[in-house]
């Protein structure tokens, strides 16, 4: 039986859109702190409240994007979104005062938190339904190159010429071939005469959160819970274990895992294996922080990113899958923005709290903590989250 054909030139289209969004993205997220802090002479603390803002400002939009997504046409929408992301990345070219850096970026944070769920809902209508766990992984994969490349050639472009103008153009530039490359994105037929109906639907909760799957975003909040911490605080712990300039490297290896696990992961969930393939994920995760916070030492450190990249390449692909099959095809916005809030909301505890115990404690007592939480987590999926999709999925 011959499958159905998935690298269409629409897919093939948004996963690169998708890229080089991550890209612009990731070009900054290394940098900011140190411009922040040798143009405006902000202090740690300025800084972590101006950063932060991104995060709470999409994580704030995540539940009106899915509705959006569900009610209007799609694909202008996700032109719009994408567009207004775009343009933010000149805004920090102009921003001559703190303040304005500081609107700027919680301003980008609403784009961002609308252009990756209009832009992953696109995606997941582009791709057949058949091959849906496949598509997912590799849609998410663009984001992960984008996460081992962008850290990585902002930081060289420092190095060489120590310009931040030059990050914040070549953010720019990645973004409007971004959006040039999604204009060709063809939607299927199907998807037009849906959204050329008007919507009936009252406005209820279920437009802003899927209310069948709150089970499983309490799951996924209690793993994003560890990532928030790791990926904050990861350069300040390395140095605990003798590791001073190793994040670059840390995030590569990361990186790969995720690659590596997202490619394989997507024919199982075709053949509808999503518990299974989150509790090997969380597994991995319980590993991978058990050697990270006990083993410290290089091997240790290393050994860990690949683990918890596998761990994450494989949790993630398998929640969004999830919250997919238990909504409806025009709950899909919904579906997706739910998946976003529930990650970017762990995430975001993860920032705050584990903040908070490493100035009360340790960095090692944040990441111990950040461990109870995904044995918890792993207890919470398997025995209440898991069975009830079980129980409710649509397919």
């Amino acid at each position: 039986m011959m499958k159905d054909k998935l690298w269409t030139r629409s897919f093939l289209a948004v996963a690169g859109g998708n890229f080089l969004l991550f890209f612009a993205f990731y070009l900054l997220l290394p940098v900011l702190p140190m411009y922040l802090m040798e143009q405006f002479g902000s202090n740690k603390a300025t800084v972590g409240v101006i950063l932060s803002s991104y995060t709470i400002t999409a994580l704030f939009v995540r539940p009106f994007a899915g509705y959006m997504v569900d009610t209007f046409p799609r694909k202008p929408l996700q032109l719009i979104c994408y567009g207004v992301f775009t343009l933010f990345f000149g805004g920090y070219l102009l921003a001559g005062t703190l303040l304005l850096f500081a609107v700027i970026r919680a301003m980008h944070g609403l784009a961002f938190g609308m252009v990756t769920v209009s832009n992953s809902t696109v995606a997941i209508d582009v791709m057949p339904s058949s091959r849906r766990g496949e598509g997912i992984g590799y849609y998410g994969v663009s984001s992960n190159l984008a996460m081992a490349m962008g850290p990585t050639v902002s930081l060289y472009i420092l190095d060489a010429f120590r310009n931040y103008d030059s990050i914040f153009l070549l953010s720019l530039f990645s973004c409007i071939l971004g959006f040039i490359l999604i204009t060709t994105i063809k939607m299927p037929l199907k998807q037009r005469s849906v959204e050329m109906q008007p919507e009936k639907e009252h406005v209820s909760l279920d437009r802003f959160l899927l209310v069948k799957g709150v089970s499983g975003a309490i799951s996924l909040c209690l793993l994003s819970f560890s990532y928030g911490v790791l990926s904050t605080y990861l350069a300040i712990y390395g140095k605990e274990v003798g590791i001073d300039s190793g994040t670059g490297l840390y995030f590569m290896l990361m990186a790969f895992g995720l690659i590596f696990s997202r490619l394989t992961t997507g024919k199982y969930l075709n053949k509808g294996l999503i518990v299974n393939m989150i509790t090997v994920g969380i597994v991995f995760l319980v590993i991978g922080y058990s050697v990270f916070i006990f083993l410290k030492s290089p091997v240790g450190y290393y050994f860990s990113a690949a683990v918890l990249g596998m761990g994450y390449g494989l949790i993630c692909p398998s929640f969004q899958n999830l919250f997919i099959n238990l909504a409806t095809h025009s709950q899909r916005g919904t579906a997706n923005s739910t998946f976003f809030t529930a990650w970017d909301l762990g995430l975001g505890l993860g920032v705050l709290i584990g903040g908070s115990i490493a100035d009360m404690s340790d960095y090692t007592a944040a990441y111990t903590f950040a461990l109870v939480l995904v044995v918890l987590g792993f207890f919470f999926f398997r025995h209440i989250a898991g069975p009830y999709f079980e129980k409710n999925k649509l397919r």
